[in-house]
Order: structure tokens, then C-alpha cells, then sequence
């Protein structure tokens, strides 16, 4: 089985970067596990032409087509995002939008493989639990579109850097076992 974990944070090497890492280790024995960074892919913003409502072919072609054929290829799919501004970064949100040949809201539209599994992790600087259930809203809206089973979601809180998943590393790896 093939899991996709990406970091939906542009930046490599932070907090977000870590609960990557930490869940592609745990998962490692058990899974293929390919890890990704929503920096690693250049895209354009959706113009808003709606052409893909039509032909189910966004008129850009650029990496989004790439990083949706790594959902492909993936069985489950895990999305890891830091709150910026109480949701999740803009750069996932563009390709968010940018998915929108995929999205079962109108015909024709292009389709994953049936079965995938799709999780949530969320993480914030504050101690505010909402903040992470809105982020796990938004991913889990998405993979809705993309008629991915929502399968289970993390949220932390008061996570502003690396340092602070020392006491929460076991709680990742705990929510690794229902993956």
C-alpha cells in the first residue's frame, strides 16, 4: 500500500516539516511512503475561467498535474498543515482551487481511483483547538470533492516550532496506528 504524506507548509524545515517526517518514519515499516512538499511544485492560481467544468482540463498546465498523480498513485493520502491565519496556507489553497477538474460538483470531471483514504493533521501556534478543526475542515472538504474517505484527523495545538512536539511526538505515533 502506498501512502503520500504532504507537507501542505511551504517552508521545509519547520514544525510541519517534522510531523512529516515523524509520520513517514512511523509509517515506513508498515507502507511505501513518499513525502512531498507543497513547495517542491510550481503552479499558477486558478484564473476562474471554468473551462474544466466543461472539458475537465484545467487550460494551465503546470505541476498541479504532477502532484495529482502522486494522489493517484497514493492508497492514502495524509495532508500536515500549520494554520496561517486560521486556515491552512495559501499555497495549498491555490492548488486547492486549481483541483477543481477533479471536483465532483459538476460533469464532466476527472476522477481519482475509488478507494483512497485521505487524513488530516493540523497544527497552530495557539491553544485554541477550533483553529485545527477548521484546518481539518478544509482538507477534509477537499477530499470530499475528490471522493476521498475521510479516515481520521489530528489536531496539536501550541506547536510554534520543532522543539514543542518533543512531549506530543508518542500522540503522532498513536494516531499513526489508525492509519
Amino acid at each position: 500500500m502506498k501512502v503520500l504524506v504532504i507537507n501542505c507548509s511551504p517552508v521545509r524545515t519547520g514544525a510541519t516539516a517534522e510531523i512529516v517526517k515523524i509520520v513517514s518514519d512511523e509509517l515506513s515499516g508498515k507502507y511505501n511512503v513518499k513525502t512531498a512538499c507543497i513547495d517542491d511544485y510550481e503552479f499558477s492560481f486558478c484564473k476562474g475561467c471554468r473551462s474544466c467544468h466543461t472539458t475537465a482540463e484545467c487550460i494551465q498546465h503546470d505541476d498541479v498535474d504532477i502532484l495529482m498523480n502522486e494522489f493517484e498513485e497514493a492508497d492514502v493520502i495524509i495532508a500536515v498543515s500549520p494554520s496561517y491565519w486560521a486556515d491552512v496556507p495559501g499555497q495549498f489553497k491555490a492548488f486547492i482551487d486549481r483541483c477543481t477538474p477533479w471536483c465532483n460538483t459538476h460533469e464532466p470531471h476527472k476522477t481519482l481511483t475509488s478507494g483512497k483514504k485521505g487524513y488530516a493533521i493540523a497544527l497552530r501556534t495557539g491553544p485554541n483547538i477550533a483553529e485545527c478543526n477548521r484546518i481539518i475542515g478544509t482538507i477534509e472538504h477537499f477530499y470530499g470533492h475528490l471522493e476521498v474517505e475521510c479516515c481520521g484527523s489530528l489536531g496539536l495545538t501550541s506547536i510554534e516550532y520543532k522543539n514543542d512536539l518533543k512531549p506530543r511526538k508518542q500522540e503522532i505515533k498513536d494516531f499513526c496506528k489508525t492509519v
